[in-house]
């Protein structure tokens, strides 16, 4: 089996302490090459964690050295890095928001299609067994027919003011940082024609980016629809209910159930509530799995940029919409 050199560009916080690990805990699928960075100071704390270290990003953006890269940058600088590294023939892996627009997304798309190379923005909850469960409970008809889907994601105010979620110039703001994640809820339980018919979006605490918003998503030839809400600065949410025609599932760690930790999906139907603890997992292992997948297969490749392009579809309607435009 053919490893995949894998680099990852920039330290951010959850390449340390959560896909670098994932890469490393693989080694049949990867062999972790090292972090691009920008600055010495930053490449002496790179070497100091243990791991090589490349100055300046461009001297790991190299297919001499790497055959695939992580970008966990902030979401501004999303289209800038995945665009070189596309061009350098590399296999990319980046960190949602895949572009902070639709025209950026389908620019990066067409590059990667056209080179053959794979392209996923990553929402590793995709890949956890949990959500594998709540198909498979739709599937058997449980809930009986699907009447309405409602996903909040939120958290407290981040520590650091200064955080790059709050910044505008960086590609900050709830939408891309916490709606998306309910938003893709919609691509994968309502399918792929759907479209924003509702959105609102807030700024407060004058705020250089949007803080808080909801809306609704619904299918374009279908009745199925998903009410959705996010936040920075709230309490926390981080939950799915699915109410049906005979029934309601409900769980309160769709996007964030960490290694080792085992969701509780809970099912109300006539018969009574029913709480049932699921196996946990590790959605960062399961994701790169299916990164090196779609390396080996172009098929599995065209179906992410299919994703890429209805997410970010969807992100701009929730825009316009939200805009009264």
């Amino acid at each position: 089996m053919k490893k995949v050199r894998i680099g990852v560009l920039g330290f951010a916080s959850i390449a340390q302490k959560a896909i670098i690990p994932a890469i490393k805990d693989l080694p049949e699928f990867f062999e972790f090459i090292g972090v691009g960075t920008r600055t010495e100071e930053k490449k002496q704390e790179i070497i100091n964690s243990g791991f090589d270290a490349f100055v300046p990003y461009e001297q790991i953006i190299d297919k001499d050295i790497i055959d695939a890269l992580y970008i966990p940058l902030p979401n501004a600088m999303h289209y800038q890095w995945v665009k070189v590294a596309l061009e350098s023939g590399l296999h990319v892996l980046v960190e949602k928001s895949l572009g902070c627009n639709l025209k950026e997304v389908e620019e990066l798309n067409q590059l990667a299609q056209e080179k053959k190379l794979v392209l996923i923005e990553n929402f590793q909850f995709r890949f956890h067994s949990q959500l594998d469960y709540i198909k498979d409970v739709l599937a058997r008809g449980i809930l009986g027919e699907i009447r309405s889907i409602r996903s909040s994601f939120g958290f407290p105010p981040f520590s650091d003011s200064n955080n790059i979620r709050y910044q505008e110039k960086l590609g900050g703001g709830a939408l891309l940082d916490a709606g998306a994640y309910p938003m893709k809820l919609a691509y994968l339980f309502l399918g792929k024609e759907i479209e924003v018919i509702s959105a609102t979006s807030t700024k407060q605490y004058n705020s250089e980016v949007d803080i808080w918003g909801g809306g609704m998503i619904k299918q374009i030839n279908g009745n199925e629809f998903l009410q959705f809400a996010f936040g920075f600065d709230h309490f926390y949410q981080c939950n799915i209910e699915i109410w049906g025609s005979l029934g309601k599932l409900s769980t309160n760690r769709i996007f964030t159930a960490p290694p080792g930790y085992s969701p509780e999906v809970q099912i109300e139907t006539a018969k009574g509530i029913e709480k049932i603890q699921l196996d946990s997992d590790n959605h960062y292992q399961n994701m790169l799995i299916h990164f090196w997948n779609c390396t080996q297969s172009q098929e599995l490749c065209e179906e992410e940029y299919s994703q890429n392009y209805i997410q970010a579809k969807l992100l701009e309607e929730f825009k316009i919409v939200s805009n009264g435009k």
